[in-house]
């Protein structure tokens, strides 16, 4: 069973943090590379953090310095550390295995994601 379940998400003034969290099955979590993903009104889902599982990221330049990306593998779970925050980091994340989970019928498998709302 796949399973995907991401919180943390709220409404936040620019400048300030949030911290998202994601619980990951352990057939998706068991993947090398863990990612967080976001997707703003009108705009395609992109990549903004990625982990290994020995704990090597890379991040987008959008977010570099800004935010933070972590596991723990003992509790399948990722984490996301914003902090910084600019309006236009409004959007829902996500996170997923990178490349994402595809499912029978070749679909993408997405969680519920979590809405972060930046204002000005």
């Amino acid at each position: 069973q796949v399973q995907l379940v991401e919180s943390g998400g709220g409404l936040v003034q620019a400048g300030g943090s949030l911290r998202l969290s994601c619980v990951a099955s352990g057939s998706i979590f068991s993947r090398n590379v863990m990612g967080w993903y976001r997707q703003a009104p009108g705009k395609q889902r992109e990549l903004v953090a990625r982990i290994t599982r020995s704990g090597s990221t890379n991040y987008a330049d959008s977010v570099k310095g800004r935010f933070t990306i972590s596991r723990d593998n003992a509790k399948n779970t990722v984490y996301l550390q914003m902090n910084s925050l600019k309006p236009e980091d409004t959007a829902v994340y996500y996170c997923n295995a990178d490349p994402v989970v595809v499912v029978l019928g070749g679909y993408e498998y997405w969680g519920q994601g979590t809405q972060v709302t930046v204002s000005s």
